[in-house]
């Protein structure tokens, strides 16, 4: 199983998002997400995290919120853990993202932007402020087809 984190930069209302368009073969191209990537051998999530928003963004993060635990099961890419985090303690200067373009977003806005489905939900939890949650994504090709939270099966296409 693939290990990864995504963080949620916040900042006046706004999450730091990423329109990822430069990257060819890109499973997320076009697609607006957060920052972060996979675990180099050795990391821990929070280093993962660090790391990644470093690289991305050119910014250093202070004090860090673990939000929760995403898994994606897939029917065409390996199975995947996502470690979710957001920070709005953080400094220095954006730089460039190799990935595609980085853009502050007001957090009202994101869910109009093309995003995966499933991103839909957990947005929505980090939204409602609910806390440390573990949410399952089932999809077959790029299409949602199921998702439970803390093992409690949520109708999707809301």
């Amino acid at each position: 199983m693939l290990k990864s984190t995504l963080i949620y930069l916040e900042k006046a209302g706004k999450y730091l998002m990423l329109h990822r368009v430069r990257k060819k073969n890109d499973v997320n191209h076009d697609k607006w997400i957060g920052v972060g990537g996979r675990f180099e051998p050795g990391e821990t999530a929070e280093v993962c995290a660090r790391r990644e928003v470093t690289e991305e963004t050119g910014y250093v993060m202070g004090c860090i919120n673990y939000r929760g635990i995403v898994t994606f099961i897939s029917d065409t890419a390996p199975h995947e853990e996502m470690h979710l985090f957001t920070c709005d303690d953080f400094q220095g200067e954006m730089h460039d993202c190799d990935e595609g373009v980085l853009e502050w977003v007001p957090q009202s806005d994101v869910a109009s932007l093309p995003t995966w489905e499933g991103d839909r939900i957990f947005l929505r939890l980090l939204a409602e402020g609910r806390p440390f949650f573990h949410l399952e994504l089932r999809y077959h090709g790029d299409a949602l087809v199921g998702a439970s939270l803390e093992g409690e099966a949520l109708e999707i296409g809301r």
